[in-house]
């Protein structure tokens, strides 16, 4: 786990921002072909001031490609986030590649992106094993969670560096109401994650409207943010939009 004194340090300001190129690769992957190439994506989303890169290399290898892995370890200049689930042959491929840090999935192969958090409680000793896998290797391990209480106890129980909330049902509510109930709940998450000394990231579903709420959030160390940003990017390209989503999360002041 980070030294607390870099925990606190961070938790002064702004959130980092971890950009997610993952449908830079969908686009790619849709031909078949060389381009876009999310390694440049990467550089372009660094220029604009990403603090890390995030990718999900998933076991049907439907946008990202261990191609893309290989080369972003070797230039990414930010931390490189690699998403995985616990299937322990893609474990391996992390421990090989050394992303500086993996956050825990769940991965179903017909869901169209993740559609919640992961259960720790049902799966124990597979999540269990992963953790300990990539920690012994020196890699830092992120729970991406429901903001549940037993589930992030569960995770707590490991020995983890930081949990990424599911911001899912936040970010996609069927009505104001709900929004407020499930921002109440990621508050109290959050305040449970910092009391524990954990590293509190956020994610999925996020953008420009309504990640202000996410990145006022006592203790917020970290946002993972991909479908908006490569959305924007399309109109006013990566270094921009990277650079807005920065002014929203309030860094650049």
């Amino acid at each position: 786990m980070p030294p607390s004194n870099e925990n606190e340090a961070r938790r002064t300001g702004p959130p980092r921002l971890g950009v997610n190129i993952d449908h830079v690769a969908t686009l790619r992957q849709a031909r078949q072909g060389v381009e876009p190439d999310p390694v440049w994506a990467a550089v372009a989303a660094e220029l604009g001031g990403a603090d890390g890169i995030t990718i999900h290399l998933r076991e049907d290898r439907r946008h990202i490609q261990n191609r893309d892995l290989r080369l972003l370890r070797e230039t990414t200049q930010v931390l490189l986030n690699l998403e995985l689930s616990t299937e322990p042959s893609m474990i391996a491929l992390a421990v090989e590649a050394r992303p500086d840090q993996v956050t825990l999935v769940p991965e179903r192969a017909e869901e169209v992106t993740t559609e919640g958090g992961l259960s720790v409680v049902s799966a124990r000793p597979r999540v269990a094993e992963a953790v300990a896998r990539l920690r012994d290797a020196g890699i830092l391990v992120a729970l991406f969670l429901d903001p549940d209480p037993a589930e992030l106890d569960a995770g707590f129980e490991l020995g983890i560096d930081a949990v990424e909330l599911h911001t899912g049902n936040y970010a996609k509510p069927p009505s104001a109401a709900a929004r407020d109930r499930e921002l109440e709940a990621l508050r109290a998450a959050a305040a449970r994650i910092v009391a524990a000394g954990v590293g509190l990231h956020a994610g999925h579903g996020l953008n420009y409207r309504n990640v202000q709420n996410i990145a006022a959030i006592n203790g917020m160390d970290e946002l993972n943010i991909g479908h908006a940003i490569v959305s924007r990017a399309m109109f006013v390209g990566m270094e921009r939009a990277v650079r807005e989503m920065k002014l929203c999360l309030g860094g650049f002041a």
